[in-house]
């Protein structure tokens, strides 16, 4: 089964920085990919991310397309049995703290 992190970003370079290492720490495995959806952002996070981790699939949407108009033009580029949409001020427990 193959998911996807999926992380609508617009100009949260910050939040990026601080939460996004946690994300791909916490989302190791084979089928897993993360995936940053940006809705035309003009701050430095684009290429933060290229520049940092460059495992993290970066889909740039060139345009700010809102909340729900971003995820679901995200959504539909992304071939995966599941998706898991997390905001960039958020991250996962490792699996083995989950009670």
């Amino acid at each position: 089964m193959k998911i996807s992190v999926v992380i609508l970003n617009w100009n949260t370079c910050a939040l990026i920085q601080q939460f996004l290492p946690i994300v791909v720490k916490n989302s190791e495995g084979p089928d897993v990919q993360v995936v940053v959806a940006d809705n035309g952002s003009t701050d430095h996070s684009v290429a933060w991310i290229k520049a940092n981790h460059p495992e993290v699939r970066v889909i740039e949407l060139g345009q700010n397309l809102g909340f729900a108009g971003g995820y679901n033009k995200a959504l539909s580029l992304i071939n995966s049995d599941l998706s898991v949409l997390l905001n960039s001020d958020a991250a996962p427990a490792p699996i083995g703290c989950l009670p």
